[in-house]
């Protein structure tokens, strides 16, 4: 079980705080949903859950444990809006070991297995793929780390409508042995594999219908 509980993110520069007293709680293998218009702090909330950025106050706990920015980094896999842009490996297989050199052939098959690409051939270059190949490389890059829970950002932004359908059908799978946190200003096709859904808009977070 995931708990955030009374989380604010007030950096000294701003006049008045980016997330207000957040309150959230999301049960293991199930699909959350946050949904807000831009600006309205999602991103940052992704971030410092990933242990990027570090909360004003309030605390977050994984199965009862209240977790520091070091250990929030090791719990989750974040992807961000558009991870192509972020692509450093000139293959596939470079693109998943970055980092994790060590890891062997088997977790790499794995990884690939989970997204539905393991067909492709080890040696492609990342930015040769489709867009939804690509989406689908970036979670491999986090699920080969084995993160309990994965973490979304706008994951189906500017993909077309068929691409969407299919990352949509990955993510309502990868909920059956993943926690899956999302944020979209778009929920669209999204929300019918959701368990929960939460609007949030200037920093304040509220229960939504699904």
């Amino acid at each position: 079980m995931l708990y955030l509980k009374k989380l604010t993110y007030h950096p000294a520069a701003t006049p008045t705080a980016i997330l207000k007293t957040i309150d959230l709680e999301l049960a293991t293998e199930q699909l959350g949903l946050i949904i807000g218009p831009s600006g309205s702090g999602k991103s940052t909330l992704l971030e410092i859950m990933a242990g990027l950025a570090e909360q004003t106050s309030g605390t977050i706990f994984w199965r009862d444990q209240e977790l520091t920015s070091l250990h929030l980094q090791q719990l989750c896999g974040l992807v961000f809006q558009f991870p192509e842009r972020h692509f450093c490996g000139g293959t596939i297989l470079e693109e998943l070991r970055l980092g994790h050199p060590e890891l062997g052939s088997e977790r790499v098959r794995k990884a690939l297995e989970e997204v539905g690409l393991e067909n492709l051939s080890l040696n492609s270059a990342p930015h040769s793929l489709s867009g939804g190949q690509q989406r689908r490389l970036a979670l491999a890059v986090q699920l080969i780390r084995e993160p309990p829970l994965l973490l979304l950002d706008e994951p189906t932004a500017g993909l077309d409508w068929s691409m969407r359908r299919q990352l949509v059908s990955l993510l309502a799978k990868l909920k059956t042995r993943w926690t899956l946190l999302i944020v979209t200003h778009d929920a669209g096709e999204l929300l019918p594999i959701a368990d929960h859904c939460w609007h949030l808009n200037h920093g304040e977070i509220q229960l939504g219908s699904i």
